[in-house]
């Protein structure tokens, strides 16, 4: 028996032509009949670190009776004109690190097992979602997963700022978790609220985007421990990206 939630995660790697460059974290979403993949931005184009990949590749379940039987599966970042195949967003203190790639379901396996977010799993209220609720992040640390099965790691959370205000004017609230590489575009998760998704295949309010470590430039490096906060971006921006 797969926990749903193992299933929502796809592990990313990124290449520029045939070189490998990174991995990291990314995870399905569904609407309208359309899939998504949705990662942090930076992981499919980086100006600050030259990090500028022209595929990704991602990892698929293909049989649910044997859940280790994997396959990789190629996305194209460009197509013609050097046109960007993944949305991004804006909102007016900039860019937003969350990208979403629409996934051609036709060139997919048909025995495909995986679990996908919907709208429904964004929390419709931002007083369901208390500063200290339990959080998980699920993604690969450092590359780091099941190689058997080739399933994701659950690293524990908590919401450390005020959940629905935008931390210091930006589209993102703090997590305090201990993290790693690699776990760029996982989904930050809390157990469902409400009883429609108590009950449902997936059982999780989708919170946010994890985007990347946060730190205080002031910070001694020999006398001050990291602060092991945490960047997510808020997940409803989701919807933005998604519209026909």
């Amino acid at each position: 028996m797969i926990e749903s939630i193992l299933l929502t995660a796809a592990r990313i790697s990124t290449f520029h032509r045939q070189q490998p460059l990174t991995n990291a974290s990314g995870f399905f979403f569904e609407r309208d009949g359309r899939l998504f993949l949705v990662t942090s931005r930076h992981v499919l184009f980086d100006e600050p670190s030259r990090h500028f990949p022209d595929r990704i590749e991602i990892e698929l379940h293909v049989n649910r009776d044997n859940i280790a039987e994997s396959t990789g599966f190629s996305i194209p970042l460009y197509g013609a004109n050097r046109q960007r195949a993944w949305c991004q967003g804006l909102d007016t203190a900039g860019e937003i690190d969350v990208a979403v790639i629409e996934i051609d379901r036709a060139a997919l396996p048909e025995t495909m097992a995986y679990q996908a977010f919907t709208p429904r799993h964004l929390p419709g209220r931002f007083d369901q979602v208390e500063v200290g609720s339990s959080l998980l992040v699920v993604g690969f640390p450092l590359g780091f997963h099941d190689h058997l099965h080739h399933m994701p790691v659950v690293r524990q959370a908590i919401v450390a700022s005020s959940f629905g205000l935008r931390f210091q004017g930006e589209g993102y609230f703090l997590t305090d978790a201990r993290t790693h590489r690699g776990t760029s575009g996982a989904p930050v998760v809390m157990r469902a609220a409400t009883l429609e998704l108590a009950h449902h295949d997936l059982p999780w309010m989708l919170l946010g985007v994890h985007s990347a470590r946060l730190d205080v430039g002031a910070r001694d490096p020999d006398q001050d421990e990291a602060l092991g906060l945490n960047c997510a971006w808020y997940a409803d921006i989701l919807l933005t990206l998604t519209e026909r």
